[in-house]
Formats: structure tokens, C-alpha cells, sequence
């Protein structure tokens, strides 16, 4: 007795993606990257205010796994580049020149989206850094306060503003987490 078996095929799809269209995926993952990033500094930068130390923690590790995601997208990138016949480290700007008639808009549209999340990724890392500063500098002056010890010497700025003599018409300032210029 031999048992009858049906065998299903299933059709075999084949797809063949441009490199173009892989450097658009390329460049679009890329800027979803840096849109992590640019979140993960706000919550950075809130966790601060809320001097919430484990947040700002976790947030450092964030950026970390996300920086190693981001070095593999850019990784790609550059072997696409080289497989499209250019060289390794080609800047996104230059691809109109590059790739002329074969420059689509939606490879146009990623490039442009790439290039203002890394703009805006700079903007926040700079600000991030402003902040962390004051606030270790902050942390820094109330821990010597609480421990009666004197400034740091190497770490004292010419003159504070709390140390300074305010001149007469004009207000003396402190030391503040606010950014006012924001």
C-alpha cells in the first residue's frame, strides 16, 4: 500500500531591485536613524531637567545601540556606492553629478530628508552638550558647597557670575539649566 503524497509548488518570485533604489532604502533608513537619535536627545535633554540620572543612563546606552545600527547603514551605503561603480566614501550631495539621468526623485527626496536630520541631529547634539556642561558644572559647585571644600581651581572660571561685581546699571546673573536662547 503506498500512500499517495500531493506536492504543492509554490511560485518562486524573483525581484530585482536597482541600486538606486537600494541607495534610496539606504539613505531613507539612514535618516530614520538620526530621527532616533534626535529623540533620544530630547528625552536626554527632559531627563536632565527632571534630574532624573537613570533616564539620562539609559539614554546614553540608546545612543550607543543606535550609533552601531547607524555604522551598518553607512556601511551599506558605501558598498552600494562601490557597486554602483563609484567610490567608497561618495557624499550624498554629489550623487546628481554621479548618477545623472539615473538620479530619481525619490532618491532626490531621501537624500534632502537625510541631509535636514543630520542638520537638526546637530543642532540637538549641541545643545545637548551646552546643557550637560552647566548641569555638571551645577552638580560640581553644589557637591564642593555641601562638602565646604573650594573650587576647583583648574575648573573656576575667571570670574563666576555670582562672584563677579555686577556694574551699576546692569544685573548680575547665575548659573541656571535654563537656556534661554532656545
Amino acid at each position: 500500500m503506498q500512500s499517495e503524497r500531493t506536492v504543492e509548488t509554490l511560485p518562486v518570485q524573483h525581484s530585482v531591485v536597482s541600486p538606486v533604489d537600494s541607495l534610496t532604502d539606504a539613505l531613507a533608513t539612514e535618516r530614520r536613524l538620526l530621527d532616533e537619535l534626535i529623540q533620544i536627545m530630547r528625552r536626554q535633554r527632559s531627563a536632565v531637567g527632571a534630574d532624573d540620572l537613570q533616564s539620562v543612563d539609559d539614554s546614553v546606552f540608546a545612543t550607543h545601540r543606535v550609533l552601531v545600527t547607524l555604522n551598518e547603514a553607512r556601511r551599506r551605503r558605501r558598498s552600494l556606492n562601490t557597486l554602483m561603480g563609484q567610490q567608497e566614501d561618495l557624499g550624498i550631495h554629489a550623487l546628481d553629478e554621479v548618477l545623472g539621468a539615473r538620479m530619481t526623485a525619490g532618491l532626490k527626496a531621501a537624500r534632502d530628508e537625510l541631509h535636514d536630520a543630520a542638520r537638526a541631529l546637530s543642532r540637538e547634539v549641541s545643545l545637548n552638550r551646552r546643557i550637560l556642561r552647566e548641569a555638571l558644572a551645577c552638580g560640581d559647585a553644589y557637591a564642593r558647597t555641601l562638602a565646604g571644600a573650594q573650587p576647583a581651581a583648574g575648573y573656576q572660571p575667571a570670574a563666576t557670575a555670582a562672584t563677579a561685581t555686577p556694574r551699576s546699571g546692569t544685573r548680575a546673573q547665575t548659573n541656571s539649566l535654563l537656556d534661554r536662547r532656545i
